[in-house]
């Protein structure tokens, strides 16, 4: 889906001639310790065993603004996998692709419309990139590599490259994927809570292996202008608290049965109930985002499909928080 943060682009764009790449950080939360699942295709950690990605919130109080928030994000909306077969509308399926790269995989420069809150590195992009919705299309246009010899994931928005072969992208964001280090308070990334995207995606071998071990990206279309841990950046269309703020996180009530559904589709309903979605980005109401594939089953995403958003509410996740710069949590 097209973000807020488009529309800002393309004035941000005339000015990329006078515009230097942005400042240089990698966060400052430090290492951690036990590595979560990896990533298909490399031996690299999707962040920490100990990452707020990978922490349960089913036994997390509800949030005081719970139904405040619900009552402003379209209620009467079902749940919406923003990814999936695209039955020729685009020429890759549905979703936000993931590009593994090997060490020695060439580097570029990429210009950034945001360059002053996007890391000074250079990101190992090229014609083996995968574009979000194919190389001509549209939209958000994320790119997400891995680099496998270093576990160090690169991550833009808005990405292409010119005729001249120069790269250019809306904003850019790199972590080690061994540390629980957040990025800056207040600097976006190829997403506007200022996180990565990568370990918020829905994958198909986590579907097949039964288990999906971490918290799921989403989206809504209003919020506040403020961010709440673990959320960096906020991208808000209002000043009311009573609209969620970017990091909000919400999960699939524990009464919500599940036994009728599929095994393929309870493999999901279990992550949210026990992991639940975290608020990343402006768009439509409730869709959630994963991993490009020709390997979605259309079953299961129609039975996602018919979850209704009433059966959330949103989890009060502050006890989770060890230190402000850093996304370990607490036991």
């Amino acid at each position: 889906m097209v973000s807020r943060r488009w529309q800002t682009l393309v004035a941000a764009y005339a000015l990329l001639g006078l515009t230097t790449v942005g400042l240089t950080t990698l966060g400052t939360g430090g290492q951690a310790g036990a590595a979560g699942r990896t990533f298909p295709g490399t031996r690299c950690p999707v962040f920490p065993a100990t990452s707020f990605w990978h922490a349960d919130v089913s036994g997390l109080p509800v949030h005081a603004r719970s139904d405040q928030w619900l009552s402003r994000m379209s209620p009467d909306r079902r749940l919406h996998p923003d990814f999936g077969p695209s039955y020729g509308a685009q020429p890759v399926p549905y979703g936000i692709p993931v590009t593994v790269v090997d060490g020695d995989h060439p580097k570029v420069r990429v210009r950034f419309g945001y360059a002053d809150e996007s890391d000074r590195v250079r990101y190992p992009l090229g014609s083996d990139t995968k574009i979000e919705g194919g190389w001509s299309a549209d939209g958000d246009r994320h790119a997400l590599v891995i680099d496998r010899s270093t576990c160090r994931l690169y991550e833009t928005f808005a990405t292409y490259r010119g005729a001249n072969g120069r790269w250019r992208a809306g904003s850019g964001a790199t972590w080690r994927l061994s540390s629980n280090a957040l990025r800056p308070d207040g600097w976006t990334s190829a997403d506007a809570a200022g996180l990565a995207i990568t370990p918020g995606l829905v994958r198909p071998d986590e579907i097949r292996r039964g288990v999906i071990d971490h918290a799921i990206r989403f989206t809504t279309n209003i919020t506040d202008r403020s961010h709440v841990w673990p959320a960096r950046h906020d991208a808000g269309s209002v000043s009311d608290r009573a609209y969620p703020p970017m990091g909000a996180w919400f999960r699939l009530k524990a009464g919500f049965p599940i036994s009728g559904y599929r095994a393929d589709t309870q493999v999901g309903l279990r992550a949210m109930k026990r992991h639940g979605l975290i608020l990343a980005d402006n768009g439509s109401p409730w869709f959630f985002q994963g991993r490009a594939s020709s390997r979605w089953k259309s079953g299961m995403l129609d039975e996602l499909k018919t979850i209704p958003a009433a059966a959330f509410e949103a989890v009060d996740t502050s006890s989770l928080r060890v230190q402000a710069n850093s996304g370990a949590v607490r036991p």
